[in-house]
């Protein structure tokens, strides 16, 4: 499979993934988390903060974290859980997932430590596929219980989104759902806006929301669809200028170029019995457009045309 593993003796080993049309990603053991992603252009499509601290045991401020078994501060746990803070392994066995075919494929890891056991007394793996195929990024989570008595965990891939302007960015496909405002303790609302577009800091969780959700870009003339399955909720994060100021691993102006768009399965938590698994997919694609010219409509990506 065309990839190679990169130590650079900071004890951070990456996993470089390539593929014919000259994408790549790259993906850190520390985590799981796929911290790079590039078109065939070596445009970079992932932000990753300019004050980002890439050692353990901090969590690092970009790319696509995975939060488990807590999203969030929806629960006794520290924030988004603890699986973005832990060093996962290669994974030889990805049964039942049909293996690799042509495809740049990674499978990786995460089981449950005596460490963590302490805080959250739960037998589990954790399992992560990551895919890069021309133009498309796919991560496929699973997550197996491995006790001897029934779990339950939320879950979230943060999607840490590199934008030409954030005031210039608007997100379609969100429209009339409900949401809980985090701003407002979590109080919740319906969207009243046809396209959601952005003048201060937001922090929501859209509930039942669809399997496609388009960010346009209007500056790049480029449009990124998120498509998920078996995560119906989808978070939108963008700190703003004073929040960004109070965040150390996080510059001053980094909330310009940037926007979290998440999938998630918050509202209703999982429940697995023993030896269960549950499995969810997310596929983030761009497609390159002349927006302002009429050729690309949003609303015919959202339809899958």
């Amino acid at each position: 499979m065309p990839w190679s593993v990169v130590n650079d003796g900071d004890g951070m080993p990456r996993i470089i993934l390539t593929e014919p049309s000259g994408s790549s990603a790259e993906v850190l053991l520390y985590g799981g988390q796929v911290v790079s992603w590039k078109n065939d252009r070596r445009e970079e499509l992932l932000f990753m903060s300019s004050k980002a601290v890439l050692k353990p045991p901090k969590a690092i401020r970009g790319g696509i974290p995975i939060c488990f078994p807590q999203f969030g501060n929806l629960g006794s746990l520290e924030q988004h859980g603890f699986a973005r803070n832990r060093l996962w392994a290669m994974d030889s066995c990805a049964s039942p997932l049909p293996p690799p075919k042509n495809q740049s494929t990674i499978d990786l890891v995460l089981k449950s430590q005596e460490e963590d056991m302490k805080t959250w007394p739960r037998s589990f793996e954790l399992r992560l596929r990551v895919i890069l195929s021309p133009g498309k990024l796919t991560l496929i989570p699973r997550v197996r219980n491995t006790d001897n008595k029934q779990f339950t965990f939320t879950l979230g891939m943060r999607n840490y989104l590199s934008v030409s302007d954030i005031s210039e960015v608007r997100v379609e496909g969100l429209e009339t759902l409900d949401y809980f405002d985090n701003l407002i303790q979590r109080e919740r609302f319906t969207e009243q806006a046809d396209a959601i577009t952005f003048d201060g800091e937001v922090d929501r969780v859209y509930l039942s929301t669809p399997g496609k959700i388009a960010i346009i870009d209007h500056e790049k003339k480029r449009t990124l669809v998120l498509r998920k399955e078996g995560l119906p909720d989808a978070a939108l994060w963008n700190p703003w200028d004073k929040k960004a100021k109070g965040l150390p691993d996080f510059g001053d102006e980094d909330y310009h170029v940037m926007l979290c768009l998440d999938s998630a399965a918050v509202e209703n938590p999982i429940t697995l019995k023993p030896s269960e698994e549950w499995m969810g997919r997310q596929e983030l694609s761009t497609v390159l457009s002349s927006y302002f010219s009429g050729q690309l409509d949003p609303r015919q990506v959202l339809a899958g045309k």
